[in-house]
């Protein structure tokens, strides 16, 4: 079998199977041999149709099934010699006929025994196993006793479950003793007797350790595609932050330039004009901004926050208090001190309705205070705070949110 066709659940990693919510979790079945340590199995049951004939038709024609049936059909030439040897026991040719019919439908129920057993809860995936061994007995008349020799197959559908490996191992020994009890019971002891027990034991264990492998294989692809997954996720999110921060900024000081521009563009037309042209440096410059972002390449300068911070404050009639020097902040944290800087300052052009606002930096603190109407119910919850609340997080720092000293809304960052 190809081992990329054992894999029809690599198309929906994040979702278990029906019957793999199902499974007992306790350890007690461990130790009973109910469920696996090693799911996902090699055939996954797509979700999809209603009802329990619909799911396993999805299931006994997935493209693991049809790999199976390339690899399991194989085998069956042995069957061959099973053929023969019941045309020469049959003492009619109707009799001929029905043996070799039960001998065809022994092969087609061995090839879907196994996907039909993927198919189905942990706990019933022993139940086409011991419908082949119990079909086994319906070719008893022409094979007597000899019928044991077809027990291979019993053992490879048992190995190919990928129950848990003592389940697995107590059964294939248990179907192999028995054989070697019938055939003693046939033949007597001889020299010989053990091969045929001794097939049986090692083709079903061969089998099992080659489910298990695929098994474990197919269980690290979906795994690696779920970690995959969440990778785009935490992307995604960064992206998302990342352009908020960016055009909720430069949006703030441009809404708040243009309605300054608007005011001034009849009583000091040249004035308005300044406005206008950092209007445009500012929408260029968030334009600019976004590109880099969406390239995967973009940080913020901490002395560059500064700057447009004043700019802005200025711009909304808020008085500035910002340190000229960035000396105070650490190499590793001024990065982080610039988002908190342009969140945190945007916030209070926004919202405030301050007249003053101060800007603090210390080796191990940020923070931004106002003198305005202080903290508002939306403060919480507001999507920059939300941004800036993990890049903190991440950064093993605390953000405080609370009224300030100048009696308006502080942004604290504990680093």
């Amino acid at each position: 079998m190809d081992e990329h066709d054992t894999e029809p659940h690599a198309r929906r990693p994040a979702q278990a199977p029906p019957h793999a919510r199902d499974r007992p979790r306790t350890r007690a079945a461990d130790r009973d041999g109910l469920r696996t340590p090693n799911p996902p199995w090699p055939v996954m049951p797509p979700e999809m149709g209603t009802g329990a004939f619909l799911l396993m038709r999805d299931v006994v024609w997935s493209r693991g099934a049809i790999s199976w049936y390339v690899g399991g059909g194989i085998s069956l030439l042995w069957l061959i010699s099973t053929g023969q040897e019941v045309i020469e026991q049959a003492s009619t040719a109707g009799s001929a006929t029905i043996g070799i019919l039960l001998v065809v439908l022994y092969g087609i129920g061995f090839l879907l025994a196994v996907p039909v057993g993927w198919g189905l809860p942990v706990r019933w995936r022993l139940l086409p196993a011991l419908g082949l061994f119990a079909l086994s007995f319906a070719l008893f008349p022409w094979l007597s006793w000899d019928i044991w020799s077809q027990w291979t197959y019993v053992g490879v559908v048992i190995g190919m479950m990928v129950l848990s490996w003592r389940t697995t191992l107590i059964l294939i020994v248990a179907l192999a003793a028995l054989g070697l009890f019938f055939r003693v019971g046939i033949d007597g002891w001889t020299e010989d007797i053990l091969w045929g027990p001794a097939i049986i034991f090692s083709i079903s264990l061969m089998m099992a350790a080659f489910a298990r492998t695929f098994a474990a294989m197919n269980q690290l692809r979906a795994t690696q595609n779920q970690l995959a997954q969440l990778a785009a996720e935490r992307e995604r999110g960064r992206m998302a932050r990342d352009i908020h921060d960016i055009l909720g900024h430069s949006l703030t000081v441009i809404t708040v330039k243009a309605e300054l521009a608007n005011k001034l563009i009849d009583v000091d037309p040249a004035r308005a004009k300044t406005e206008l042209s950092e209007i445009e440096q500012l929408a260029r410059g968030a334009l600019a901004d976004v590109r880099t972002t969406v390239a995967g390449a973009r940080g913020v300068n901490l002395p560059a926050e500064l700057v447009v911070a004043r700019a802005a404050l200025e711009a909304a009639g808020i008085t500035p208090e910002i340190p000229t020097a960035t000396d105070a902040v650490g190499p590793a944290h001024r990065e982080l001190a610039a988002w908190i800087v342009r969140e945190g300052v945007t916030n209070v052009v926004r919202h405030s309705g301050a007249t003053r606002c101060e800007v603090r930096l210390g080796p191990r603190s940020v923070e931004v205070a106002d003198d305005g109407v202080g903290p508002v119910a939306s403060s919480a919850s507001s999507t920059g705070l939300a941004g800036l609340h993990e890049r903190v997080a991440e950064a093993g720092g605390t953000l405080t949110i609370g009224r300030s000293d100048l009696g308006g809304f502080s942004l604290k960052v504990d680093l």
